[in-house]
């Protein structure tokens, strides 16, 4: 199972400094992966709970860097680590110049993208975007296939669908990885699954316990093998919010919150259970950089020697 870190892009730590240390230790200890988060706004008083905990939005999104921007950064500081948006609410911006950013950073990474797309889940964000928030089903679909297109096009290329059009055009920028870089899709809901065992590369579920994942796993793969694909080809990118605590919790708590060494069994009993990547961000909840950098090395080492 291949592991991974979050970049500090949230909280007091999200800058140049942060993200320099973050991807440099990532490199260094081994791990092969970084990825970056994606908000635009903290309502004072949101509308919806957040999906997760007590339903309260956790103060280090207060302040955020842009995903992409940030991962380009961290990109001009690492050579060998993958680079991935966990996940990125593509829906915010026009599906034409989202194909040239996220072109942009697999050329200008040498082909190290993985993109991680999601709805998100607060309806001011997409008031702030100026996208609306009902038929967010349909608006990703024509965002795919526009990437698609774009990425695939041989000559001219063109686009006229309910919600975009794209007038023909020559494409001269290319991504580094063909077709285009791995697309994989944060959800949870039956559409969603059987959307991304229908058309995408992978999942990008939060962390459960692993009985619901694999259940959820297993629509995913359904739905790849209705659509005449190879399930095997599908991977998950399982990302890991860590709530340390300093005595154990009961198992009922985990993966929610818990000891660092239960996180380190519960990555050792998901790598047995088929999970294809785990990353893990520690600066959800109150850790200093260097904790966070001492807390990758021993996560790490605990998880390569089970």
């Amino acid at each position: 199972m291949r592991l991974g870190m979050a970049l500090p892009t949230f909280g007091p730590d999200a800058g140049p400094e942060g993200i320099i240390k973050i991807s440099r230790t990532a490199e260094d200890l081994g791990y092969d992966s970084l990825w970056s988060g994606d908000r635009v706004l903290a309502p004072a008083t949101p509308s919806v709970p957040y999906p997760s905990g007590d339903g309260v939005m956790p103060r280090v999104y207060e302040n955020h860097l842009d995903p992409l921007v940030s991962l380009s950064f961290a990109a001009a500081h690492t050579g060998r680590v993958r680079l991935g948006t966990s996940t990125l609410n593509g829906l915010w911006q026009p599906p034409l110049l989202l194909a040239r950013s996220l072109t942009t950073l697999d050329l200008l990474s040498r082909g190290r993208l993985d993109v991680g797309l999601g709805f998100g889940w607060m309806p001011e964000e997409y008031t702030g975007a100026g996208v609306p928030w009902e038929g967010r089903g349909a608006r990703l679909e024509e965002t795919l296939d526009i990437l698609d297109g774009y990425w695939t096009a041989d000559g001219l290329y063109a686009h006229d669908g309910p919600l975009f059009s794209v007038p023909e055009t020559r494409v001269g920028l290319k991504p580094h990885q063909r077709p285009g870089p791995p697309v994989l899709l944060a959800a949870f809901g039956p559409r969603g699954l059987r959307r991304i065992g229908r058309r995408l590369d992978g999942w990008l579920p939060v962390a459960m316990p692993l009985p619901r994942l694999l259940e959820m796993w297993s629509t995913i793969l359904g739905a790849a093998e209705e659509a005449g694909r190879d399930p095997a080809a599908l991977r998950i990118a399982l990302r890991v919010n860590a709530e340390l605590t300093d005595t154990r919790t009961g198992a009922e708590d985990v993966p929610r919150r818990g000891t660092l060494e239960q996180y380190v069994d519960y990555a050792r009993a998901a790598a047995e259970a088929g999970v294809h990547e785990l990353f893990v961000d520690f600066g959800q909840h109150t850790v200093t950089l260097d904790e966070a950098v001492d807390l990758a090395g021993r996560f790490l080492a605990g998880v390569r020697e089970g």
